[in-house]
């Protein structure tokens, strides 16, 4: 039987590389999922695949960093759907790689507002619904870059690890509630938006993939079967922690 049959799940980034991963993934284990992304070809990209396969989903064309628009990601699901059993914030944003003395302060909230905020809004309006469920799982996309860093990352740093500590804070809040919520906190992982910072996929390689103990990026994929473990059963005494799925980057 697939692991999320009669499953509803909710993913925002899903127009993108591991968020749209982890939506085909979803749906090929039989949840029905709606793809919320604020490009609007990425995410009906996402449902094509879906559908072709055979599987359920909805596209929806929202920014999540606005409440408003958070509230009817969730809505429209809970139309569609009936029910919400799984949330997966995937939606991320990068800021130029620069100091703070350089950095701008729009730069800067747009990254806690897309990276972080995103996360609040989300789980503030698909809680209730899980809690109305009997329970429910939460899966945060942070990054290895929440528990180490680099130059001219500090935004982006500081929202990663502002994610694991929200991580451990809801699963708290909830596990009452028969809410789990844990984190993955990816390493370099070969995205669109990866090959567009760095200009090409083979130029990401030459400058990233050697800085992985393991000695290459990972693929989306392999973050998407780590979002299918915390949405099971089988992960159903873990809540509060951060899978690291980053080559051993973080090890050293």
């Amino acid at each position: 039987m697939p692991k999320l049959q009669g499953k509803t799940a909710i993913i925002t980034g899903a127009g993108g590389g591991i968020g749209g991963a982890i939506a085909r993934l979803y749906a090929a284990e039989g949840a029905r999922v709606a793809c919320v992304d604020i490009d609007a070809e990425g995410a009906a990209k996402t449902v094509h695949d879906i559908e072709e396969k055979g599987g359920t989903a909805i596209a929806c064309v929202n920014d999540v960093s606005r409440a408003a628009e958070a509230a009817k990601a969730v809505s429209l699901t809970r139309n569609a759907f009936g029910s919400i059993d799984i949330l997966v914030n995937s939606v991320a944003t990068i800021t130029p790689r620069v100091s703070v003395v350089d950095l701008s302060e729009e730069d800067w909230d747009r990254a806690f507002a897309v990276n972080i905020k995103s996360v609040f809004l989300m789980c503030k309006h698909a809680i209730p619904s899980m809690i109305a469920a009997g329970g429910g799982s939460i899966v945060i996309i942070a990054s290895n870059f929440g528990h180490v860093s680099l130059p001219g990352r500090a935004a982006y740093s500081a929202t990663k690890g502002g994610l694991l500590s929200m991580t451990r804070a809801l699963a708290l809040d909830h596990v009452g509630q028969n809410i789990r919520v844990n984190s993955i906190s990816p390493g370099s992982i070969e995205t669109d938006r990866g090959r567009r910072q760095y200009g090409s996929l083979e130029q990401m390689r030459r400058e990233r993939a050697h800085v992985h103990p393991i000695g290459r990026m990972g693929v989306p994929d392999e973050v998407a079967y780590a979002a299918l473990f915390l949405a099971c059963h089988e992960s159903s005494f873990m809540t509060g922690a951060d899978m690291l799925i980053d080559g051993g980057y973080t090890a050293r």
